[in-house]
């Protein structure tokens, strides 16, 4: 069994995918139909897409009617910015030693 943040990466990897959430998260949810139209690609490539985002837990589908509504599932997001914290904490030490060590520079 892969790890599940392994598996929201690898569903990250592809910027489709990244766009679709980003949808989902600006627009709330939708039908695959009104999250197709933002793309050049044919509806059935979309639901593929939005198969890999469901697989992985990082969007719900429910069926209504004939429709299928997709919506975005914030829990994984979570973790996975809870494995990302310590790497954004490093990176802020960093450029705030950077910062120290150009402001000594300008004094000299």
């Amino acid at each position: 069994m892969s790890d599940p943040i392994d598996e929201v990466f690898a569903a990250l990897a592809n910027p489709t995918r990244r766009e679709l959430l980003r949808l989902l998260r600006d627009e709330g949810q939708q039908p695959v139909q009104q999250l197709a139209n933002h793309f050049a690609m044919q509806r059935p490539s979309i639901s593929e897409h939005l198969k890999v985002l469901r697989d992985v837990g990082l969007v719900s589908e429910q069926k209504q009617g004939r429709q299928r509504y997709y919506s975005l599932q914030g829990a994984l997001l979570q973790e996975l910015q809870e494995w990302l914290a310590p790497y954004e904490q490093f990176w802020k030490d960093r450029i705030a030693n950077l910062e120290v060590l150009l402001a000594e520079e300008n004094h000299d």
